[in-house]
């Protein structure tokens, strides 16, 4: 009887430590700006950038990705104030709006107030976040972060004074980094490390499930994987960089022909970003061998009338296979259609949500590498 109590004490306890973050599918920054009719004199004026976040200039990283649709709920001090946040795997620093911020995409965001928590503390020093379309001024601040039930005490984060204004488009009112400390600004502990240090999590490791059509059950899982989101095997695949969650490509392929990454190349999973993106030529060459056409504003649109014909795309990492069919990789919306495959000026390959949609995804930072299944 003690023996079965002992194993059901370790089963109870296995069970606290696996930590569920439901993530809501909203709107886009992009649906929003379509629907105000302001999208197109929008995009002139803020080209998409997908390596902004990438530049290492020792100052916090941020996107101005228009596509971007998941994000969760955390809190933040005592008693505790929520916020929307993106949870980026491609950045490391968590930041929110403040009271302090008089800038216009503070105003329809919910914003914190550190007179408001009895454990707030000021950090040490001010905070600068560059990002494609501007940048993001403010503090340091020191306070308890709750995160898919998970309480991690004294973690660092930053709290703007100055936003810009793209961020007023986004339904997210922040962003809480996934990646490496190595990389974060400040070298700020990022929260996800707090939570190993601390022994909260029973395994070094997150895991991420994006839904693909309907807003329900994306999630991400700290401390676990949930295999119920998942299908056959999982292919761990070491990681070539401990800043982002980097890896090498073997090659993408279309039909049997490598069509992008000849020779191999660098790729990171990146939860932060939406599309799949690559070095400019190697976009194109994929996205013409789709049969897509290029816009003015550089998305590639092709005939909603065609998906059922187009080829699927692979992608091969520590060779193995990942494919991606057109429904996925073909974004649908009032406007029409549109490839999910984004230039770059860089060299850099980042496989973002129309990636992670179709292969769940497990972060692990202990002998650091990702694994990746079939979701369902």
């Amino acid at each position: 009887m003690m023996k079965w109590l002992l194993v059901l004490s370790a089963l109870v306890a296995f069970a606290e430590c696996f930590h569920k973050m439901p993530l809501i599918k909203g709107k886009t920054a992009r649906e929003a700006l379509q629907e105000k009719g302001i999208w197109e004199e929008f995009r002139k004026e803020h080209p998409y950038n997908p390596m902004a976040k990438f530049y290492q200039s020792g100052t916090e990283s941020m996107t101005n990705d228009a596509d971007l649709s998941y994000y969760g709920v955390i809190s933040i001090g005592t008693p505790p104030q929520s916020f929307s946040v993106i949870f980026d795997t491609g950045s490391s620093n968590l930041w929110i709006p403040s009271v302090y911020c008089s800038s216009q995409a503070c105003q329809n965001h919910r914003k914190f107030n550190p007179q408001q928590s009895s454990t707030f503390k000021w950090g040490s020093q001010p905070l600068s976040i560059q990002y494609g379309t501007g940048s993001m001024t403010g503090y340091l601040a020191i306070d308890t972060v709750e995160v898919g039930g998970i309480s991690v005490v004294n973690q660092v984060f930053g709290i703007s004074k100055t936003e810009a204004a793209f961020m007023g488009s986004m339904v997210a009112d922040g962003i809480l980094g996934l990646a490496f400390q190595s990389i974060a600004s400040d070298n700020v502990v990022p929260v996800f490390d707090m939570m190993v240090k601390g022994g909260l999590v029973s395994q070094p490791l997150f895991s991420v499930y994006l839904s693909s059509n309907s807003a329900q059950g994306s999630e991400v899982v700290f401390g676990g994987i949930d295999s119920s989101h998942y299908t056959g095997q999982i292919n761990w695949i070491p990681l070539s960089s401990d800043t982002y969650w980097q890896i090498k490509m073997d090659s993408v392929t279309i039909n049997g022909q490598t069509v992008a990454c000849a020779g191999g190349c660098q790729a990171i999973i990146d939860t932060g970003t939406s599309l799949i993106v690559g070095p400019s030529s190697d976009i194109s060459n994929m996205n013409s061998w789709v049969g897509a056409s290029t816009n003015q504003y550089g998305e590639a649109t092709v005939n909603c009338q065609n998906i059922q014909s187009m080829p699927e795309v692979t992608f091969t990492l520590n060779g193995n296979a990942f494919t991606i069919p057109a429904s996925a990789y073909v974004s649908k919306s009032s406007y029409g259609c549109s490839t999910g495959f984004g230039q770059s000026g860089q060299q850099l390959w980042i496989l973002g949500d129309v990636f992670i949609r179709q292969y769940y995804a497990i972060f692990d930072s202990s002998t650091p590498k990702i694994g990746l299944a079939k979701s369902i």
